[in-house]
């Protein structure tokens, strides 16, 4: 490692301060991201269709890839859980392009991903 590189990591990671997030605060954060842009595309879709589509190729983009994470044999979820996160992503992924198509609107996703930032902050009422 360089003395500039060494430098950088020491002062980025070596600072008390820094908190350390866990993975549930992690995920939380991202399905907080994705959820606010996809509620301002949903709104501003008249005048910027593409940020509608940018945002809901993010939110099943995320989805996908949690549903990958959890159709691992080795995720360490509960077997339901998995199942119904699963699920919850082909919901997502059928019911985006009718949102496109005019023919539906994003608040079932925004709900579906707020459960899931309840579950995630251990409030209950999750997926």
């Amino acid at each position: 490692m360089s003395v500039n590189t060494h430098s950088l990591a020491q002062s980025t990671y070596g600072r008390p301060e820094t908190p350390v997030k866990s993975m549930r605060s992690i995920e939380y954060d991202l399905f907080a991201r994705v959820t606010k842009r996809m509620t301002a595309a949903w709104a501003a879709r008249s005048g910027d269709f593409a940020g509608l589509v940018r945002a809901l190729h993010d939110n099943t983009t995320m989805w996908r890839t949690l549903a990958s994470d959890v159709a691992e044999p080795t995720n360490g979820l509960p077997k339901a859980l998995r199942a119904r996160l699963f699920y919850l992503y082909e919901f997502t992924a059928q019911h985006s392009p009718k949102i496109l198509d005019d023919r539906a609107s994003v608040d079932v996703l925004v709900d579906i991903n707020t459960a899931v930032m309840r579950g995630l902050r251990g409030e209950g009422g999750g997926v």
